[in-house]
């Protein structure tokens, strides 16, 4: 066995590459432009394919550094705080405690679903709940952390399956939410807000630089930037210490949020365009350095189980999607975009969220609420409810056992 280690640098390169290659397949292939299927899916996927064709073909296996990637998830959310100003979370409370609700109705039909399908493949309880929420709604970090406590409990491979959940749920969510949304928007022909205007140079609300060359909104920007990262991760070990433990971009985001409120009270203007504009970038690049990195062979022993489970969530999450998030919701455009979101982030994380909701709103126009609402879900609240419906089922399933 031949094995190829891509650094960091040139991973960051290849991202790019297979950014570039799903925005072309996406150009080319109807049904992807269609149903607003993200191009870093799109290239992630194909990549990853590859890959596992060189291992088997080839006998070479190719490794990549990730550590730039974890500095894109930090970036990206540090974003996501930077634009949410108190009186902008006032606005979505109604919309925000609903879909809050929801979500914690729904790890507790995702967590059900993975465990009957467990019991009814003849597999142990446990595994079913790795195909739950702990990996799924949850993501990778969850997925290990749990998968570690699972093994040491005397759950086997625990942790390689829930990886395996964690990525294809990573994959699932960022291919069925474009569609969800699409059907929803042209089954209720639902209204779709009118498009923006480009900003001139005069007219932009963050950018009044009066030239299109002006550095200061991209050094300003880098900067801010640079400070939430870093007060983040200095938060997070203060926590740590403390015995609070929190995932890093949870942090990162809180600075953001504090830093940009502060700006707001003082009448300090950020360059949100840019900002925006770079946490774009930066949620692009790290899921499509998160799907080309999947280690496809890896996942061929627990084959059967995986993909029984995922499809099975798969549809478990499109109809809860549709028949509940979107009717709770209020049935609107905002209402589809959001569900558009809610089905990445239960299947996936965050980012794909994220890209779901971009997928729609550059197809059929902004959606501001959902920006503001779902990001929130996704960041805070949806982890704080899983570690409680996590630890419930976890007694259950003890219970059960003994």
């Amino acid at each position: 066995m031949t094995e190829i280690a891509v650094g960091p640098i040139q991973a960051l390169a290849l991202s790019v590459v297979v950014l570039y290659a799903g925005a072309l397949l996406n150009d080319k292939v109807a049904w992807l432009r269609e149903y607003l299927i993200p191009p870093a899916v799109t290239g992630g996927i194909l990549c990853s394919g590859i890959v596992a064709l060189i291992y088997a073909f080839a006998d070479v296996e190719v490794t990549f550094d990730m550590r730039i990637r974890d500095l894109l998830l930090l970036v990206f959310f540090s974003t996501i705080g930077l634009s949410a100003k108190l009186n902008t979370l006032r606005a979505g409370g109604i919309a925000l405690v609903k879909l809050v609700a929801v979500a914690a109705v729904f790890l507790v039909v995702q967590d059900v679903a993975g465990i009957g399908i467990a019991v009814a493949l003849g597999e142990q309880p446990g595994y079913g709940l790795m195909a739950g929420s702990v990996s799924l709604a949850g993501g990778h970090g969850t997925a290990i952390a749990w998968g570690a406590e699972a093994e040491a409990a005397g759950l086997s491979n625990a942790s390689e399956i829930g990886l395996a959940f964690a990525t294809f749920g990573l994959v699932a969510g960022g291919v069925i939410g474009g569609p969800i949304a699409s059907r929803l928007i042209r089954k209720n022909r639902l209204e779709t807000p009118p498009r923006e205007e480009p900003a001139t140079e005069n007219g932009s609300r963050a950018e009044k630089t009066g030239s299109s060359r002006d550095p200061r909104p991209i050094l300003t920007a880098l900067f801010v930037l640079a400070i939430c990262v870093e007060l983040g991760a200095l938060v997070n070990d203060s926590l740590s210490e403390a015995g609070v433990l929190l995932p890093g971009f949870l942090t990162a985001m809180f600075v953001g949020i504090v830093i940009t409120n502060l700006c707001d009270a003082a009448g300090i203007e950020l360059p949100a365009r840019t900002l925006d504009a770079l946490g774009d970038t930066s949620l692009s690049v790290f899921l499509s350095m998160s799907l080309m990195s999947m280690q496809l062979w890896s996942l061929a022993a627990a084959a059967r189980f995986i993909v029984t489970a995922l499809f099975v969530q798969i549809l478990v999450m499109t109809l809860f999607a549709m028949w509940v998030v979107f009717r709770l919701m209020g049935r609107d455009y905002d209402a589809a975009v959001i569900t558009a979101g809610f089905a990445g982030l239960g299947l996936g994380a965050t980012p794909v969220a994220l890209a779901n909701m971009s997928a729609v709103t550059d197809r059929f126009g902004p959606s501001p609420k959902a920006y503001l609402i779902v990001p929130l879900v996704g960041a805070f609240f949806i982890d704080l409810l899983n570690a409680v419906t996590i630890k419930f089922f976890i007694g259950l399933l003890t219970r059960y056992v003994s």
